[in-house]
This record gives C-alpha cells, structure tokens and sequence, in this order.
C-alpha cells in the first residue's frame, strides 16, 4: 500500500475541516475515499463539494464494511466514538478519532482492548501535541531540567461561550447529548497535555459550578486540585464563563519555574537547585540565583492535518505515533475523576471507580433535557443511535 485511503465518519464542523485539508493534498500518501453522516443535509453539502469522487453513506456501519477505505476518521458526538471504532477495528481498519476518546473510561478501556488486538494503528486527534511550545515544555521536564515537580498551576478559561452558542444545538451542553461541559468539550486537549507533560495524577478533588453562568445542565466552571505520587500537586482551573479568559500553564519544579503563555516559554532558572540551596545556605534570609530565559520555541504547529500525516506515516512506515489512540484514556480519566469528585463531594483516588462513575452518569443521562443528537437520531445510553 503506497496510499491510505480515509473515510470520515461524521461530517459535522470538525469533520468538513479533516475533508479539507484532505483533498486540498495537504497530507501526503493519504485520500479520502467517503465520508459518512446521518443528516442528509451534510450528505448533500459533502455531494456538492466532492461530486462522484468521494463515496456517501448515511451508515457508518456501511461505510465501515464498503471496502473503499483503508481507515476512518471518526468526529461524531462523544459517546459514538468508542462503539464506531470498535466496529472498525473489528473490520480490519485503521482508527484516527476526534477528541475526547469517549466520555466514560469503561468505554475507553474496550475500545483500547479491541484496537491492541487488531493490530491496526489507532490514533487520536491530539493536535495541540504538535504544538513546539508544548513540546518544548514537556522536553524541559522529561530531560530533568527543570528538576523534580513540586507544583503544576493551568487556568485556562479564555474558552467564553454565550448563551447563543449553547442555544445552537439540542444536543451541546447536556448530560444524553455531551456528556459534560467544559471538561468534556472544551478542555480535553489541555487535560492530555497536563498530564503528558506532568503525568498522572494519584488523587483529585474537584469543585464543578453546573449552569453557573448558562443556561445548561453541565459544568462550566471548575477548580480542581490534585496530587501526585511524589508529594506534588496541581491546579486546574477552567470555565466558558469568563471574559477576557487567561491561558496561563505554570510548572515549578527543584531548579526553577516555567511559564507557557502568550504562546512564549519563560524559564526562571536557579543557577543552584532549591533542595541544595536550603540544606547548604546559613546566611537566614536568603534565596538561589536565578536567571530569566527565554526558551526559543522551533518548528511549526501543524495541527489536525500534522497529526492525521502522522497517522498516516504510521500505517505505510511504521513510523512512532505523536498521539497513539489509547493515551487517550489518561486525560479522560482526570475528567471522569473531577465530575466524580464534584458529585459525590469527596475526594477520588486513581484508578478510577469506573462503575461508580457509570452509574451516576447514567442518572444524569435518564434526567437530562434531551437525548436528541443529530437530525431525527437519538442516542442511546450505550452510546448506539
């Protein structure tokens, strides 16, 4: 096989921006070949941007066992992506899928079962880890330069959403449509990042405000903490309520401080770490030398079209996935973790209690406002339509 050819299961807003950057050959060695939605709306927008040379399905199921592709792009609602990709991978097929992996971990943890043992390459659509500034970061932390953590600070809250925007699906911001709010929608890139760069956390404990600035039954503004193995802790601080919002990721560690903001990596580096200084210095008032730096941040952020090339590259060459599918599990597992601790007013320990976690979310699905999804579809529980 000298060429993928791709199939796009949900032709929503993220859906037509895959088909573009496709067929304007901006992904090398990869063609889209069909595309797939259950609105015959989008069917027919898709007709008038393709002609004949794409393949339309109304069936994802359809699509999946037409034999006209080599992988699927799936960007249907949350809850569908861990049953649509199962059914690929089941069919021989390699599986890129939108963000977040699922919207309970149970899910997650089958849908990754499955893919293991197919054998195929699953990806999953991470794109801000092509992002040098973030790779920078997490390259100061792994190398050791920043010297152990102590403390990780993300207020991101520059995703101000008005009512409008809720108002503009039946679907969006409900417990049956979404399956949450900002954590869910909003925040699954920077929950993966957090804990790519800093890793798991072992215990949350999480406040969630729902409908506190919306009309909706989800959260939309959360502080969370958490702490970590080695005595580190962290804070995690994000709302679609807040206007102008900040985007501030803020890591201490032993030998200083880094700063992402302004798409600009500050680091404050002690010419001496911390720990030696404080067992080595007798002068009372006193603190390490440090240095302002500011990193130089290389490369380009290649986006959707960087992480979709790359899971190309890694079905004809081999080559090491920047976002493998099944990571997607970890930053889902945090947001499982924060809605936990937020319902039941307590702390919550990793590993998860998955079927706690299920149980409380289905009440919520029973009592949510609607269950409608896309055109007259409405989605199960189970995450079928």
């Amino acid at each position: 096989m000298d060429k993928v050819r791709i199939g796009i299961i949900g032709y929503g807003n993220m859906g037509t921006g895959h088909a573009k950057y496709l067929v304007n050959g901006e992904v090398q060695n990869a063609e889209l070949t069909a595309v797939c939605d259950i609105n015959p709306a989008k069917l027919e927008a898709a007709k008038k941007s393709f002609g004949d040379k794409v393949k339309l399905f109304s069936d994802a199921d359809e699509l999946i066992a037409s034999g006209c592709v080599d992988g699927v792009i799936i960007s249907t609602p949350h809850y569908s992506h861990p049953p649509i990709a199962i059914k690929a991978f089941e069919k021989g097929l390699h599986v890129l899928v939108e963000k977040p992996a699922g919207v309970y971990t149970k899910a997650v943890r089958e849908m990754n079962e499955v893919a293991v043992k197919s054998g195929k390459v699953f990806g999953i659509m991470y794109n801000q880890r092509t992002n040098p500034l973030y790779q920078k970061l997490r390259d100061l932390v792994k190398s050791g330069e920043l010297g152990e953590i102590k403390r990780s600070v993300w207020i991101i809250t520059d995703w101000y959403r008005p009512q409008s925007y809720y108002d503009s699906g039946g679907w969006r911001a409900t417990w049956a449509g979404e399956g949450g709010g900002v954590l869910l929608n909003q925040d699954p890139h920077q929950l993966d990042l957090w804990q790519w760069i800093c890793g798991m956390p072992k215990r949350v404990r999480a406040f969630c405000a729902f409908g506190k600035y919306h009309d909706i039954e989800v959260e939309d503004d959360v502080t969370a903490y958490v702490e970590y193995e080695n005595g580190a802790t962290g804070v995690f601080i994000t709302s679609t309520g807040e206007a102008p919002g900040t985007n501030r990721f803020e890591i201490s560690g032993d030998r200083g401080k880094i700063v992402a903001e302004d798409g600009k990596l500050t680091f404050w580096r002690l010419r001496v770490s911390e720990r030696q200084f404080n067992r080595e210095y007798k002068g009372g008032f006193g603190e390490p030398e440090c240095w302002k730096c500011e990193i130089p941040i290389e490369g380009r952020h290649t986006g959707h079209a960087g992480i979709t090339a790359n899971w190309v590259n890694a079905i004809l060459k081999g080559t090491e996935l920047l976002a493998p599918g099944i990571e997607g599990i970890n930053g889902l597992t945090i947001s499982n973790a924060m809605h936990l601790s937020a319902w039941t007013d307590d702390w919550v320990t990793l590993p998860l209690d998955e079927d706690l976690f299920y149980e409380l979310l289905q009440q919520r699905i029973k009592n949510s406002k609607t269950k409608k999804v896309s055109g007259d579809k409405v989605l199960n529980v189970d995450g079928t339509f």
